[in-house]
């Protein structure tokens, strides 16, 4: 856990001494990417508050309650969008067979989707360079 922490801290000073290049290259302070840098930081760090209880079945059930609403509202979201723009749609059509099967899952298959993201080869790979 150390090692990752150091890791952040190399990743975050290397951000940071990168954008100093950028800036002294362009003579403009780049206000609004450094924040966001360190907002970043500070996000990463952030440690997860603990639950105070185990959820039992009940409480389970009506969190995936209020997120099936969420999840209904997004057709109505994604109908309205693309009906006002041309490139919403064209960009939703364009990549309807990544994201549609997620939406449109049930929670079994949703969690072969979390669980398979891990074992993609690409993925292995990428974080090997």
């Amino acid at each position: 856990m150390a090692h990752e922490g150091k890791a952040d801290e190399q990743l975050f000073q290397l951000l940071a001494g990168l954008l100093h290049q950028v800036e002294s290259l362009t003579n403009q302070e780049e206000v609004e990417l450094r924040t966001k840098i360190e907002a970043l930081g500070l996000e990463v760090t952030k440690v997860p508050s603990k639950s105070l209880k185990q959820l039992d079945e009940l409480e389970i059930a009506k969190e995936l309650d209020k997120l099936s609403e969420k999840l209904d509202n997004v057709d109505e979201m994604i109908s309205s969008a693309m009906a006002s723009d041309p490139q919403v749609q064209s960009l939703l059509s364009d990549t309807a067979d990544i994201w549609m099967p997620v939406i449109t899952a049930s929670a079994d298959e949703r969690r072969n989707f979390t669980s398979s993201v891990g074992e993609n080869p690409e993925t292995e790979a990428n974080r090997g360079s």
